[in-house]
């Protein structure tokens, strides 16, 4: 069986439904989309003063390891136009390996689980939609109990 595979998606510049849609359509040919969560608006995170984001959770499968995922992700982004800004700053799409299966990677380039994930309503709410049992491999809880623990005002289903 393969290891389930989840990543996030997010935009608040231009048109966030289309940007979102348009990075579901990159993902191919190397990556298949299994299940896919609503699309939620959320505030900023880190940075308050920029637009609200569109973020969604994927699950997909791929044969392509952790680290060159990560590598085909960003390609995506760049893509799709991305330029880096300042750390949470406004960004066009931004793609995060969130879960790799039960894989714990630390290393420079990629930590898996995603850091902080368990600290951020706008993944917990989208992922606890597909996911709710899957269980975070460092922390032992599941997706559903660590959404208890988080603030989700302002993050609202589109």
């Amino acid at each position: 069986m393969e290891e389930p595979i989840y990543i996030a998606l997010g935009t608040n510049l231009g048109d966030r439904f289309c940007h979102l849609c348009l990075a579901r359509e990159f993902l191919l040919p190397d990556v298949s989309v299994i299940n896919e969560s609503s699309i939620y608006i959320t505030p900023p995170w880190g940075y308050v003063d920029q637009p609200e984001f569109y973020n969604q959770v994927l699950e997909i499968q791929t044969s392509l390891e952790p680290i060159r995922l990560l590598y085909y992700l960003k390609n995506i982004e760049k893509k799709m136009g991305r330029v880096e800004t300042f750390r949470y700053g406004p960004r066009l799409i931004d793609l995060d390996i969130l879960f790799y299966g039960n894989r714990i990677i630390n290393t420079q380039e990629l930590q898996v689980p995603h850091p902080r994930l368990q600290d951020r309503a706008f993944v917990l709410v989208p992922l606890n939609e597909i996911a709710p049992n899957f269980a975070h491999p460092i922390l032992n809880n599941s997706i559903a109990d660590l959404l208890e623990e988080v603030d989700t005002k302002g993050v609202e289903r589109l």
